[in-house]
């Protein structure tokens, strides 16, 4: 059958990660060197002298290269091999229709692979782990859905909460994949629920068999607009969060709004956090859709303009969109996070700490957000935002029903969340903070005068609860 019409497919990203640093090809040009190209014939690879081979030979080569060097010391052998992922993200709509064929065959984007699995008189199989919660609501559809296209299927709900989010869980879906059996490359697992649900079956996948194929499907705003278009898996451990995962993209990520009108007004405001998270780093004119439309998206449950015509101008259509895209921006170059100056980590210093210190009273964006409003302050402090604009942001966040302070968010939990950061951050704290309505700066001034005047300030201005 064919696949609905108005599915769109937003980016395909490919991401080249480099395996040698520029440093370690300057020491590798100092020492007697030979590079060696990879060239398959019939099956065999061969080493050819030469950094390009491709004239005038007959056979497959490869992107990869060995340098072969030699000192006093000995041989040494420096292996070069570029690793290219290309995934989907794509917003669809009736994903559980039987006629739409997105949920089975929507990752395939070679054509001959695509007729040839729909040719084929072998039925298609799936795993598939929900949420139980997301079971409750969709499980019969899904299970219809499955029917309806013949498909072999085990549907595997559970508990995925953030107080769950162990290997524990990991090791659970493993074992019932392991018995239920699936090929390697051909049968992606499939994960429908929020954010932890996607972490965790992504981490599952990316250890069965050294990588499996998977695909998410978001059923909150949070994840639709943030786990289901990067490629970190995670589980909390030692009291951590996501102190263990992997860097693993799925496939596609089916995103369907429809899903977002059966979850509670709170998981909706917990999602916006990340959406003005990327408004106030990137987009003032989603800041702006935000500081006008913010109570309409709340109570309309992103549910309006799902007619294809209205997209160009429905607040929600607009909003899930540049969040998506502005994410997209800045995390395809950076995918496996080479590069620490990252500002989607904007709301991500104070609050991994605050969460698990709190769990399970704070929901992830309502304690990013948290994190984001001190930053506020702190930039404020800086001369980074006018009073005006930090009032306009706080504003802003309390329109759309978040929280702005908390009270066991302390000032030596700050200190030592951004004592934290330095550990894992390269010695930088790194700290992306607004220069202004819809743009930013990372900064490494770690001026405790200043975090604390500001610290003082939010709590002066913010605890009492008078601006709201």
């Amino acid at each position: 059958m064919e696949r609905a019409e108005e599915t769109v497919t937003v980016t395909t990203a490919e991401i080249r990660q480099p395996s040698l640093e520029n440093s370690t090809m300057e020491n590798l040009n100092r020492q007697k060197e030979t590079v060696f190209s990879l060239v398959q014939v019939k099956g065999t690879w061969k080493r050819k002298a030469g950094q390009n081979v491709k004239q005038g030979i007959k056979g497959r080569v490869s992107a990869a290269k060995i340098y072969e060097s030699s000192s006093s010391s000995g041989t040494t052998w420096t292996v070069v091999t570029p690793i290219t992922f290309t995934y989907t993200v794509t917003q669809t709509k009736n994903l559980l229709d039987p006629s739409n064929d997105t949920l089975l065959l929507g990752h395939i984007k070679d054509t001959e692979q695509l007729e040839a699995v729909r040719s084929s008189t072998k039925p298609l199989k799936r795993f598939i782990v929900m949420d139980e919660v997301v079971y409750n609501l969709y499980g019969s559809q899904v299970t219809d859905y499955l029917k309806a296209r013949h498909v072999l299927y085990r549907i595997l709900p559970l508990p995925t909460t953030e107080e769950n989010k162990s290997m524990e869980m990991v090791l659970k879906i493993l074992e019932e994949v392991h018995q239920f059996g699936i090929d390697r490359r051909t049968e992606p697992i499939i994960a429908i629920g929020g954010g932890v649900c996607l972490d965790i079956v992504g981490l599952a996948a990316s250890l069965y068999r050294r990588r499996t194929p998977y695909i998410r499907v978001p059923t909150t705003l949070l994840s639709y607009i943030d786990a289901s278009v990067g490629a970190k898996t995670g589980v909390n451990f030692a009291n951590c969060k996501n102190k263990l995962g992997t860097y693993i993209a799925p496939v596609a990520a089916f995103l369907d709004r429809s899903f977002i009108q059966t979850i509670p007004r709170r998981h909706i405001s917990n999602g916006l956090a990340e959406m003005l998270k990327m408004a106030l780093m990137k987009h003032r004119g989603l800041f702006e859709l935000l500081e006008a439309q913010g109570q309409f998206l709340l109570d309309s449950k992103f549910q309006s303009g799902l007619v294809p015509e209205d997209d160009r101008i429905d607040p929600a259509s607009i909003s899930t969109r540049v969040a998506i895209e502005t994410m997209l921006e800045e995390l395809a170059p950076n995918l496996w996070e080479d590069d620490l100056d990252r500002l989607v980590d904007f709301g991500h210093l104070i609050s991994p700490e605050l969460e698990m210190k709190v769990l399970p009273a704070l929901l992830h964006g309502e304690a990013v957000n948290i994190d984001m409003s001190y930053m506020v302050y702190v930039a404020c402090e800086m001369g980074l935002l006018t009073e005006q604009e930090k009032f306009r942001i706080i504003c802003c966040m309390l329109g759309l029903e978040l929280p702005v302070w908390h009270q066991d968010c302390t000032f030596a939990l700050v200190q030592k969340s951004l004592c934290d950061r330095l550990q894992h951050s390269g010695g930088l704290v790194r700290m992306p903070l607004p220069t202004g309505l819809g743009r930013a700066e990372i900064f490494n001034d770690n001026d405790e005068g200043t975090l604390f005047r500001a610290y003082e300030k939010w709590c002066d201005e913010l605890s009492t609860g008078s601006l709201q």
